[in-house]
């Protein structure tokens, strides 16, 4: 009886860990480096996991939104990956530092130069964007992430207002209110460039910070296992002691 009670509170432990550590790689994301503020720039990174056993991700498409069009997006190198930038006529000219843009990027795509992502790793893929909307709360991304065996997963769905998230949830960016320094750089072509590098240098700093953070979330959950574990056998010894 004893035994199976140790058992049961191991697997309740296990179990704990499992829901925690699921949720926070289950789908293709994006976040952004420090904000994004409307009417500024921002560096934001696309966080693709690998979510199969016997398979790399090789190659990753993302489709920028059409009703808010970005007439800067740059890309952060990401070794071992290749980067096609693909852009669009927009229907109607964009008007940006007082030019007027006729195009903006439509899609992105990174391709595999080796392996990929394999089974229980993730990338993050940093961008460079802007100038980003005043009239929008958020900016949703499609994407579409394909593994070596030929499978294309479709991030392409969108959440209802105050309704559940779909299987495939679409990459959402959340878009804080702007600020005065995101309209100065915004309004001033060489205080944007500044803050695009800037923020391509932060990029690279975020991503170390997100595999910290990771790394201490694990740490936690095993630490509570071992204490459940150890609080289970000192009660086992404890009562063959008294027997």
């Amino acid at each position: 009886m004893n035994i199976s009670r140790i058992a049961v509170a191991a697997g309740v432990a296990a179990s704990t860990v499992l829901l925690l550590a699921g949720p926070a790689s289950a789908h293709v994301s994006v976040q952004p480096q420090g904000e994004a503020a409307k009417g500024g720039y921002a560096t934001v990174n696309f966080k693709v996991p690998n979510e199969r056993d016997d398979a790399s991700t090789v190659k990753l498409e993302v489709s920028f939104p059409t009703d808010h069009p970005l007439a800067s997006v740059s890309p952060q190198p990401v070794p071992g990956w290749k980067i096609a930038v693909t852009k669009s006529k927009l229907a109607e000219p964009l008007d940006v530092h007082g030019k007027k843009i006729t195009e903006a990027v439509s899609k992105v795509t990174w391709t595999a130069d080796g392996d990929g992502i394999e089974p229980g790793y993730f990338e993050q893929f940093p961008l460079s964007v802007g100038q980003l909307p005043e009239d929008a709360d958020q900016l949703v991304f499609k994407a579409l992430q394909t593994y070596s065996e030929g499978e294309v997963v479709r991030w392409i769905e969108e959440t209802p207002e105050g309704g559940e998230e779909p299987e495939h949830p679409a990459p959402v960016l959340a878009l804080t209110a702007g600020s005065a320094d995101a309209h100065g750089a915004a309004a001033d072509d060489k205080s944007g460039e500044t803050a695009h590098a800037k923020e391509t240098t932060a990029s690279s700093e975020g991503a170390g910070s997100s595999t910290s953070d990771s790394t201490a979330r694990v740490l936690g959950v095993v630490g509570i296992v071992i204490g459940v574990a150890g609080v289970a056998f000192g009660v086992l010894a404890g009562r063959r002691r008294a027997a």
